[in-house]
């Protein structure tokens, strides 16, 4: 004679009810730990005015208050002859200096599998940044062979494409090829990032003016927080090829006639417009300390907004940063 085991009972439809909350509250705080944990930078690299050619040399120019402005350097455009001490003077700016890189036109295009004809039509902003991000990435300790096909994504701070006019300038349109294309769309300073180094994450160009590389920083981290990609590479660049920015500034009153920038101060007389490349490598804290990767700081929280009408197009607006919580949820995260 055979005997069974008596059956467990089912739950009651209250338990069950129980244990699916259970599971809805664990997925809604894992969602919630996702959305804000911290984020870690695992690797930098730099081009500043300076001679602050990596993070060490600029910690040193910043710690040693050293002033990197210059004089306009003759290679860009003659200072003199563009100069004028009367503000609003059509044709010319009111400043002679600015914060300038050396050796911008030199470049090493088979390094990167680039043939001189593609380098020749490259915007110098695209050159800087295929070299500072491979440092940065180096220096993450993401080899060529570990970054092959990872899921990376590229968020780059671009604003300017003097280069292009400058070309048409020289050689007019019928210089026009391909290579002037890829060489100079903002577009293609992110994506060829990601077909040197494949890397296989989003790949954007951000133009917000002045808080490009910013705002890049800021998506590199949502995009992180969301799972869309495992690392990111997070990058600004500038570069001061032509007269005709500091002009249109000139007219606009906004450069410093001092060429000096001194801000907060009541000597203040406008800004100084300087150039420079900065790449970061960002993971998310938990994987960067998983895979042993060097955390060389972390970015708890950030948060972007616009001002919306204020005295001007390009006039900041206090109330809206507070009033829109901006600050504050850079705070909360």
């Amino acid at each position: 004679m055979s005997s069974s085991s008596p059956l467990t009972p089912s739950p009651s439809p209250l338990r069950r009810a129980l244990q699916a909350i259970e599971v809805l509250e664990s997925r809604l705080e894992q969602q919630r730990r996702a959305t804000t944990e911290a984020i870690a930078i695992t690797g930098v690299g730099c081009r500043f005015p300076g001679g602050a050619d990596d993070p060490r040399k600029f910690w040193e120019l910043l710690s040693q208050g050293r002033d990197a402005v210059t004089r306009v350097p003759a290679s860009r455009w003659d200072a003199d002859v563009f100069h004028s001490d009367q503000a609003n003077t059509p044709g010319r700016m009111v400043t002679r200096h600015g914060g300038f890189l050396d050796g911008l036109e030199y470049f090493d295009p088979g390094f990167f599998g680039i043939s001189p004809r593609e380098a020749a039509r490259m915007d110098p902003q695209h050159r800087l940044l295929l070299e500072v991000a491979r440092e940065a990435l180096d220096a993450a300790g993401q080899s060529p062979d570990r970054r092959a096909n990872r899921n990376t994504g590229v968020f780059v701070g671009i604003t300017s494409a003097e280069y292009t006019s400058l070309q048409l300038q020289a050689e007019g349109p019928r210089s026009l090829d391909t290579y002037h294309l890829t060489g100079n769309a903002l577009n293609t300073a992110a994506g060829r990032l990601s077909f040197v180094f494949g890397l296989h994450g989003p790949a954007l160009a951000v133009d917000t003016a002045c808080s490009s590389s910013l705002t890049s920083v800021h998506l590199a981290c949502q995009s992180l927080r969301r799972g869309e990609c495992d690392s990111a590479l997070a990058a600004g660049v500038n570069a001061i090829l032509s007269p005709v920015g500091s002009i249109a500034l000139s007219r606009g009153q906004v450069l410093a006639p001092s060429g000096r920038a001194r801000t907060f101060d009541e000597s203040a007389d406008g800004m100084v417009r300087g150039e420079g490349c900065g790449a970061m490598v960002l993971r998310r804290l938990s994987d960067a300390e998983r895979d042993g990767d060097p955390v060389l700081a972390v970015i708890r929280g950030s948060a972007i907004n616009q001002d919306g009408p204020s005295s001007g197009l390009t006039v900041p607006h206090r109330p809206a940063q507070e009033h829109q919580s901006v600050v504050r949820r850079v705070r909360r995260g």
